[in-house]
C-alpha cells in the first residue's frame, strides 16, 4: 500500500546490464535500440527549452507531438517495452495544429505535450480507469482543474500513463505499477526491476523520453518513489496547493497531484501553472494566497546560509546509499549551507494510525467517485467493486488480492471518535512533534535524506519488498506537507534521489535548495562509494 513505498528498498545484483542494450539510460535521455534518434531532441530537451523553442516559432507544438508518438510506439509496447503509457490521445496532432494558429499571447506551457496519470480526468474520449478493469467505461468528457490549468497554459494532453491499481491501495502484497488495465511498467534502467508506485508511469515516461513531463499524484510516496528510481525530479506538494477534484481518491487529508519532470526548472514551471485555489476542493481554499513564482528563486546560491537537518535515522543500511548521500551532503556544505545531523526519530506509531484513518477516507472518498461517475460504469461503491473483483478475478486478481479493499469496507465513519483520534495522531506526530519539531530544535529551514533505495526486483509472487530503513517521506505525507526528489546519483546504475521536506506551503523554498543542489552537482554525484 502507498503508506510504506516511499522507505521500500530490495537488494540483490545489480541486474543493470539486461537493459544496457535496449535502453541505456545516461544523464541526458535514452540511447535508442529500436531504431535512430529523433530529429527533434525530446529526449534530452527540457519543458522550458521545449516551449521557449515554440514560443519562439524554432519549433512546431505538431512535430513535437509527432516525436513524443514516436517514441512510445517504438519503446513503449510489445514484450520488450516499458508499459509505462496506458492510452494516447487521438485528438493531440489536431490540438497542437489549432494552437500553432493562435496568435496572440501564447502561454507558459504554450505546445508542451504532458502525459497525465489514469486517475486523473481529462475531456478527451479517454477511460479514466485507475488501472481497473472496473472503471473501462469511465469517459466522463470532462477536465480534472488541475488538466484544465495545464491546458490554459497551452499544454497539450499527449496520453494517460499506467499507474499502480488504485493508486496501490488494493493490497499490502501488490507489485507497484501494475494494473489489470496496463500490466506492469518497468523501470527503463533495469526491466526487472521496479519503477515503483503508484505514479509509476509517469515517472518512466519522463525518464524515458516519452514526455518532457508528467502529472502525478500522492498519498504517500507515489511521486517522490518512482521519481528517485527512475532517476528524475518529483514534487509532492503541500495538500491543498493543488486542486483534486475529479481525481480518483485515496485519502482527502494527503492526496495531492504533482509535476514530475527532467529538472528543477520545469517543476517549477508546471507548479505555477497548477497551483491554486478550487471552490470544489475546500483544502485548497488558502492555495492562492501562497501560491507565487516558483520560478524566480531559482538561483545557483540559493544554499548559502541555509540551516538544513541531516535525517540520519532516514538514511538506511545500504552502504552505497550513505556513502552517496555522503557525498551529496559534501556538495550541500560546499554550497554553503550549515548541515545538522538529526540522529534520531521513531515513525513506527505513524504507521498504524495512518493505516486507520486512510481505510476510512478511501471508503468514503471512493463512494463518493463512483456515485459521480457515468451511467457506464456499473460499478458505484466500494462493495460492488470488491464483487468485480471477485468477479474478474482471473484478470484482477491474478498476482494479489484487495484486502485493502475489504478493510476499507469494514472501517469506522468521518464521525466515528476512533476515525477522528487516528487521524488526529497520525497528523500530530508527523507534522506537531515531527517535521515542525525537528525544525524548530535547530532552526532549521528544511530537511534532507535519501528518497529511498535503489530500485528492487520486481517479484509479482511475493509483491513489494520490505525497506530497510531508507527514506523519510512518509512524515511529509501524512503531515500534508511538502517533499521534492531530485537526482542524487546512481548505486552500481541504478538512480537514487535526494529528498528535501519542509514545513506546510514551503515550495518555493524547497524548489530553490533542489536547484543549488542540482546546478552544485551538474551529473558529478553518480555512483557509491562501492559501485561500478
Amino acid at each position: 500500500m502507498e503508506a510504506t513505498l516511499a522507505g521500500r528498498t530490495g537488494k540483490g545484483g545489480a541486474g543493470y546490464g539486461l537493459v544496457g542494450g535496449l535502453l541505456m539510460l545516461a544523464a541526458a535521455g535514452p540511447a535508442l535500440a529500436h531504431g535512430p534518434a529523433p530529429a527533434v531532441p525530446s529526449a534530452s530537451g527540457s519543458a522550458s527549452a521545449l516551449v521557449a523553442a515554440m514560443r519562439a516559432g524554432r519549433l512546431s507544438p505538431e512535430a513535437l507531438v509527432r516525436d513524443y508518438r514516436g517514441r512510445i510506439a517504438r519503446l513503449d509496447g510489445g514484450r520488450g517495452g516499458l508499459h509505462a503509457v496506458l492510452a494516447v490521445n487521438p485528438d493531440a496532432p489536431a490540438q497542437a495544429a489549432a494552437l500553432a494558429r493562435t496568435r496572440g499571447v501564447r502561454g507558459p506551457l504554450y505546445g508542451l505535450p504532458i502525459l497525465v496519470k489514469d486517475n486523473i480526468e481529462t475531456r478527451e474520449n479517454l477511460p479514466t480507469t485507475a488501472g481497473s478493469l472496473a472503471l473501462a467505461a469511465n469517459v466522463s468528457h470532462r477536465d480534472a482543474p488541475v488538466v484544465a490549468r495545464l491546458r490554459a497554459a497551452g499544454a497539450i494532453v499527449l496520453g494517460k500513463t499506467n499507474l499502480s491499481e488504485w493508486a496501490n491501495f488494493r493490497s499490502a502484497h501488490s507489485s507497484s505499477g501494475w494494473s489489470a488495465v496496463g500490466g506492469l511498467t518497468r523501470n527503463p534502467y533495469d526491466l526487472a526491476r521496479t519503477a515503483c508506485g503508484s505514479s509509476a508511469g509517469s515517472g518512466v515516461a519522463v525518464a524515458a523520453g516519452l514526455a518532457a513531463a508528467a502529472i502525478g499524484t500522492e498519498t504517500d510516496g507515489s511521486i517522490t518513489c518512482p521519481a528517485s528510481v527512475n532517476g528524475i525530479v518529483g514534487l509532492k506538494p503541500t495538500v491543498g496547493l493543488v486542486s483534486r477534484s475529479r481525481i480518483v481518491p485515496i485519502s482527502a487529508s494527503q492526496d495531492t497531484a504533482g509535476p514530475m519532470t527532467r529538472d528543477v526548472r520545469d517543476a517549477a514551471l508546471l507548479l505555477g501553472v497548477m497551483a491554486g485555489t478550487d471552490p470544489d476542493d475546500p483544502a485548497t481554499l488558502p492555495a492562492d494566497r501562497h501560491r507565487t513564482d516558483y520560478l524566480a528563486g531559482l538561483r545557483p546560491g540559493a544554499l548559502a546560509g541555509r540551516r538544513i537537518g541531516v535525517m540520519r535515522f532516514a538514511q538506511g543500511d545500504n552502504p552505497d546509499v550513505r556513502a552517496l548521500f555522503d557525498a551529496a551532503l559534501a556538495r550541500l556544505r560546499a554550497g554553503g549551507a550549515v548541515l545538522v545531523d538529526i540522529p534520531a526519530f521513531d515513525s513506527k506509531p505513524i504507521d498504524a494510525v495512518e493505516m486507520a484513518a486512510m481505510l476510512t477516507e478511501f471508503r468514503v472518498g471512493l463512494n463518493a467517485y463512483l456515485a459521480r461517475t457515468p451511467p457506464a460504469v456499473t460499478v458505484r461503491d466500494l462493495p460492488a467493486l470488491i464483487a468485480f473483483d471477485r468477479a474478474h478475478a482471473d484478470r484482477e486478481m491474478p498476482w494479489f488480492g484487495q484486502d485493502l479493499l475489504e478493510k476499507a469496507a469494514q472501517a469506522p465513519s468521518l464521525t466515528d471518535p476512533v476515525y477522528q483520534a487516528a487521524r488526529q495522531t497520525a497528523h500530530r506526530l508527523a507534522g506537531a512533534q515531527g517535521i515542525d519539531a525537528m525544525l524548530a530544535h535547530d532552526r532549521l529551514d528544511a530537511l534532507v535524506a535519501p528518497t529511498t533505495g535503489p530500485a528492487w526486483l520486481t517479484d509479482p509472487v511475493l509483491g513489494d519488498r520490505p525497506g530497510d530503513g531508507t527514506g523519510a517521506g512518509s512524515l511529509a505525507a501524512v503531515a500534508g506537507y511538502p517533499h521534492l526528489s531530485v537526482p542524487m546519483g546512481r548505486v552500481r546504475g541504478l538512480p537514487v534521489g535526494l529528498s528535501f521536506i519542509g514545513p506546510a506551503w514551503s515550495e518555493a523554498l524547497l524548489l530553490a535548495l533542489g536547484y543549488g543542489f542540482e546546478q552544485a552537482t551538474q551529473g558529478s554525484i553518480t555512483q557509491g562509494r562501492t559501485s561500478h
